[in-house]
């Protein structure tokens, strides 16, 4: 499987709304539940009205449009980042999976990514 490194830093945020928020910016995610509202952005454009933010965050998104019947996918790389002590916080489209962890773990978990036969471009 091919995996696509996204060159930008991401911020993962809490909001109090999306009023404000440029979803036209290249990378945008919003969650929100009957307990909060997240928004995952490019660090540079994180808005001023933020709750609270976590910075340092590198993403991979995995390459092509990923069928619903597939089953495993992220969760075969979660595992391998795991035993290696990588968090990660994934975010899923309707085409795909991207997958974030912290700056300070992002070499090492390309190169175990790469040991494990996926293809990191």
């Amino acid at each position: 499987m091919k995996i696509e490194v996204i060159k930008e830093e991401f911020s993962v945020c809490k909001v109090n709304d999306y009023q404000g928020i440029n979803l036209t910016d290249k990378h945008c995610f919003i969650g929100k539940t009957d307990e909060e509202c997240s928004l995952v952005c490019m660090t540079e454009n994180v808005p001023s009205f933020t709750i609270e933010r976590e910075d340092g965050w590198k993403a991979l998104r995995l390459q092509g449009i990923l069928d619903f019947s597939l089953v495993g996918v992220l969760a075969k790389i979660a595992t391998i980042l795991a035993e290696h002590n990588i968090s990660i916080f994934a975010v899923s489209t309707y085409n795909t999976d991207y997958v974030f962890m912290k700056t300070s773990q992002f070499e090492k978990a390309l190169t175990l990514l790469k040991e494990n036969d996926y293809i990191v471009e």
